[in-house]
């Protein structure tokens, strides 16, 4: 649903959102005193970076930007394969991720207007895990889905033998009920700027998506594009290689070899469309995305930079002004 509202009516209308959620409704949750830092200030084990983003707006405000959360939770009376992952997965994340999300919040409640995730916000999918969703957002979850929404027991799961979007399918009625918007593309304005959250997961889009983001064109407003997987620059993906430790690709200044999801991007016929389309579209202001666990910024056409912030199970997160 697309309607433009602004932050006095939008408590009533929360139950159509899709990308945005005010910070006055998120709720409050009593937990005992976080352990980490914590002698610290009330929100110093955050990793907060900033940014704005000019667009002479009458109203300013501002956003929290989180990604990549990978809660690990399973109840007892879940299968072997939920407590196997619980185990092996909560060592990956640090155990803590819950602990960085709350206090995510509760700046945010504090200090912005709004707040958005860009996916990943459960690490695979079990009941514990999306009744974490509903602890902290309700059914009123703001955001786009990231890889790991879609994965039932990640590498213990039976082997894809479907395409990317059929194994998504399998995966979208069970998600559709804990995330309340359309998660394949849906689209939110706020104070006059069209939120547009895509799934684009797996690097690429679809052919439906193009044309749902060109009808949101015409519209007129400035775009701020939401979802999971960058699209990638060679300073993002080179920045993305030394984090994750390709050695072969971290010498400065030395060509870029596209792998994974870098080279579905520029080979996919679709995708590769979508991409030079937005290059050339002046509506589009900046691009919000996650999954690299790492911050960085890069310019991605003449009127938008990307922004990639990295995992909130780090405690990192990012304000963004829009002036």
């Amino acid at each position: 649903m697309s309607n433009q509202i602004n932050r006095r009516n939008f408590m009533r209308r929360l139950a159509a959102v899709g990308v945005l959620l005010p910070t006055a409704s998120l709720p409050v949750i009593a937990e005992d005193k976080p352990s980490a830092f914590s002698k610290r200030g009330s929100f110093e084990r955050l990793s907060l970076s900033y940014a704005t983003i000019n667009i002479g707006l009458e109203k300013p405000f501002s956003i929290m930007h989180i990604s990549d959360t990978h809660f690990t939770e399973a109840y007892p009376n879940e299968n072997e394969k939920k407590q196997t992952l619980k185990t092996s997965r909560t060592l990956t994340f640090g155990g803590r991720q819950e602990e960085a999300l709350r206090d995510s919040l509760e700046w945010a409640k504090i200090h912005v207007d709004y707040i958005i995730h860009t996916g990943d916000l459960i690490d695979w999918q079990s009941e514990a895990n999306f009744d974490l969703v509903k602890k902290y957002f309700g059914t009123n979850i703001f955001g786009t889905m990231g890889n790991h929404e879609f994965s039932p027991d990640m590498w213990l799961s039976e082997p894809k033998e479907d395409s990317t979007e059929g194994y998504k399918e399998r995966s979208h009625d069970a998600l559709s009920k804990v995330f309340s918007f359309d998660i394949s593309f849906h689209a939110q304005v706020i104070n006059g700027i069209n939120f547009i959250g895509l799934d684009d997961v797996y690097g690429t889009v679809t052919r439906r998506q193009t044309e749902l983001f060109k009808k949101e064109i015409k519209r007129g407003l400035p775009v701020i594009l939401c979802m999971h997987v960058p699209f990638y620059t060679d300073d993002i993906w080179r920045a993305s290689q030394r984090f994750w430790g390709n050695r072969k690709q971290q010498i400065l200044g030395a060509k870029i070899k596209p792998t994974g999801d870098y080279l579905k991007q520029q080979t996919d016929p679709t995708t590769r469309e979508f991409i030079n389309f937005l290059k050339h579209e002046p509506l589009l202001k900046g691009i919000l995305t996650g999954h690299e666990h790492i911050t960085v910024q890069d310019k991605f056409s003449k009127t938008a930079t990307q922004y990639v912030v990295g995992g909130n199970f780090f405690f990192c997160a990012q304000e963004i002004m829009f002036i």
